[in-house]
């Protein structure tokens, strides 16, 4: 797509200093600009950038008064880095702007699909499924039967959202993602043996969710597994059956949480943290990457390590930590002046 500085300025409410006519068709860095990119300068500390740039067109404050001479078109903002932002929101929206039916796709004839859907090649909607408006489904998607979608959710491609599942209003599932999977539920028999307990129940997504690709959401045995809204998931997450996340938490990569564990609001649990079931989070807890939770958390609490704790005194047993072998080192050598006294004075 192309956007020229005039559409740009309207767009942005700017001012053009330059060609209003002059096209860009991609985004760069300040210091990487090139003919037909658009850039922004919001930190002086690239104001030199400004004036050696190759972009076409950079985006500036109002106040911004050039020192000396310059190729780029500029157009001038109130606020250069949040228009930028607003800008990239808007080239996102118009990047993702399909509507139709693509063919071959299979959508049974009890589905129920509402106006303004997108459906990519090779997409799958199962039996008595419902989709709201607006939604995007892209190539090489599964839905099962009986799931529900809200309004203006985007399913990209290789999304698998099992039967039974509900997803709320403005939702996200990215590349990869599987919603649904049967719970890790198994039972030991007599002969050593283990024997799969069904998993009935149903994973159900509020709105405003965004689950990052390859992430995975297991199905409740019974009951519902559930995200609440505004929940955020980064990519390679393991949620096991009967979890709840509690409303606008947030999870980085490669965490998992084992079955029934319930995690508060307002969250923010870094990396590789693993959390163990049946397990209560509180709200507003702050869990650093690589922890290890195995024990109930109680709400603001900040921890971490493995088993985690206090994150203060994580940090001031960490100092410990790196000094342990001249610990042990001056340690040693005083034991053994204390035994040199020792039998120095016992004669």
């Amino acid at each position: 797509m192309k956007f020229t500085a005039s559409q740009i300025a309207e767009i942005l409410g700017g001012d053009i200093v330059g060609n209003a006519d002059v096209e860009v068709y991609k985004l760069s860095k300040i210091e990487e600009g090139e003919k037909g990119s658009l850039t922004f300068l919001s930190n002086p500390k690239y104001t030199s950038y400004i004036y050696s740039t190759k972009a076409s067109i950079a985006i500036v404050g109002k106040h911004f008064i050039p020192e000396k001479e310059y190729k780029t078109t500029l157009i001038k903002v109130d606020d250069a880095y949040q228009s930028f932002a607003l800008l990239l929101e808007y080239y996102n929206q118009a990047k993702l702007q399909k509507t139709g039916i693509e063919e071959p796709s299979f959508i049974a004839k009890s589905a129920k699909i509402l106006e303004d859907i997108y459906v990519g090649a090779f997409a799958y909607i199962g039996n008595d499924v419902s989709i709201g408006k607006n939604a995007k489904i892209y190539p090489n998607v599964y839905i099962g039967d009986n799931v529900k979608i809200g309004d203006n959710v985007i399913l990209f491609s290789g999304a698998k959202i099992y039967s039974e599942t509900e997803i709320g209003n403005n939702c996200v599932v990215n590349s990869g993602a599987i919603i649904g999977a049967d719970g890790f539920g198994f039972a030991p028999s007599k002969n050593g043996v283990y024997d799969k307990i069904p998993q009935i129940g149903n994973v159900i997504i509020e709105d405003y969710v965004d689950i990052g690709a390859a992430t995975t959401i297991d199905r409740a045995t019974l009951g519902s597994t559930i995200i609440r809204e505004g929940v955020k998931l980064d990519n390679q997450i393991q949620v096991a059956h009967n979890v709840e996340i509690g409303k606008n938490t947030v999870i980085a990569a490669q965490t998992g949480i084992a079955g029934s564990s319930k995690i508060g609001e307002n969250c923010m649990i870094g990396g590789q943290v693993g959390i163990a079931g049946h397990l209560t989070i509180g709200n507003n807890v702050r869990i650093q990457a690589q922890s290890g939770i195995g024990k109930n958390i109680k709400d603001d609490e900040i921890i971490q390590g493995t088993p985690a704790f206090g994150y203060s005194d994580f940090n001031k047993s960490y100092v410990y930590f790196k000094k342990l072998p001249s610990i042990v080192a001056t340690l040693n050598s005083l034991e053994k002046k204390v035994k040199a006294l020792k039998e120095k004075y016992e004669y």
